[in-house]
C-alpha cells in the first residue's frame, strides 16, 4: 500500500473512532441493555452494536472494496479475497464499560495482505487517540510515540492477566522478576506499551484479531515487537479470526519474554 493510502485509511479510522466514543458516550454510565453472549464469549451492549452499525456504514461506504472482520458482525469468508481489509473492535473492555470504569476503547485497524497498515485506538474518557499508518510513525494524540529501550528483563513492568505468571507457564517453571500491571482492554494494554509507559505486555490465550491488530501497527511503528507467545510474526485475515497469545515488548527485552515462555 502506498504510504499516502495508509495516511488516508489512518485519518478515517481516526474520524471514524472519535465518531464511535460520541456514541458509546451517550450510553456510558446511564441505563442500557446488555446480555452474555453464546458459549462464553462475554457480553454485548446496546452500546457495542450501536458503534459496530455505525462503523460498518460509514466505513464500507469510503472504503467498498475493503474487507470486513468485526466482533459485532456476522463473519462471512468473502473477506479473505480481499486485499484489504477493515478489523474492528467496536468496543473493547465491555465489562469495564458496564462497570463504570474508563479504561475501555474502540479498536480498529485497515489490514493489507494480512498487514496491518492504517490503525487508531481510542479511549473516549481519558481522551486518548492511539494513531499509526505503516511508515509513518505512531501517535498519541497526534505527538510521537516510542516504546521503552528496556534491556533486562528483571524488573520490567509487564501489562498481563494474574494467571500468565502462573509457573507453568514458564521454562522450569520459574516466573521471570517482572512487576506485574493490568489493564482490562487488551487493545489499551498494547498502546501502553508502544507509548512506553509499560515495558511489556502477554497474554497467553487465543486473542481475536480484532483485539490485537490496531496495537500491533501501534507497537511497531513505536519500535517495539509484537509476536504470537512462540515468537512467531503476528498475521491478519485468517480463516479462523485468531493468533496464538501475544507477547509485545521493547526491542529489548522482547527476545528475552518469549525465550523464558515454557
Amino acid at each position: 500500500m502506498p504510504e499516502n493510502d495508509a495516511t488516508r485509511d489512518r485519518d478515517l479510522l481516526i474520524h471514524a473512532a472519535r465518531e464511535a466514543g460520541k456514541i458509546a458516550s451517550g450510553f456510558f454510565g446511564g441505563r442500557f441493555h446488555s446480555e452474555d453472549k453464546p458459549d462464553g464469549a462475554g457480553p454485548v451492549t446496546e452500546a457495542d452494536l450501536s458503534v459496530n452499525v455505525m462503523l460498518e456504514e460509514t466505513l464500507q461506504a469510503a472504503r467498498p472494496g475493503y474487507g470486513w472482520l468485526s466482533e459485532e458482525s456476522e463473519d462471512s469468508d468473502t473477506r479473505l479475497a480481499r486485499e484489504r481489509v477493515f478489523v474492528i473492535d467496536p468496543l473493547d473492555g465491555t465489562r469495564s464499560f458496564i462497570n463504570g470504569d474508563n479504561t475501555w476503547a474502540h479498536s480498529m485497524a485497515v489490514v493489507e495482505n494480512g498487514v496491518p497498515v492504517a490503525a487508531a485506538v481510542y479511549l473516549p474518557m481519558l481522551d486518548r487517540l492511539y494513531a499509526a499508518a505503516k511508515g509513518q510513525g505512531a501517535t498519541l494524540n497526534g505527538a510521537p510515540l516510542r516504546a521503552s529501550s528496556r534491556s533486562k528483563l528483571t524488573g520490567a513492568t509487564v501489562l498481563c492477566a494474574r494467571p500468565a505468571l502462573q509457573p507453568q507457564h514458564w521454562k522450569h517453571g520459574k516466573v521471570p522478576g517482572v512487576i506485574k500491571k493490568y489493564r482490562p482492554s487488551l487493545a489499551y494494554r498494547l498502546a501502553l506499551v508502544a507509548e512506553g509507559r509499560y515495558d511489556a505486555m502477554l497474554t497467553l490465550r487465543d486473542s481475536w484479531e480484532w483485539d490485537i491488530a490496531a496495537g500491533a501497527l501501534l507497537l511497531e511503528e513505536a519500535g517495539a515487537i509484537a509476536s504470537d507467545r512462540k515468537g512467531g510474526p503476528l498475521r491478519f485475515n485468517n480463516a479462523h479470526p485468531q493468533v496464538n497469545g501475544v507477547v509485545a515488548a521493547g526491542a529489548g527485552i522482547h527476545g528475552a519474554l518469549v525465550g523464558a515462555l515454557a
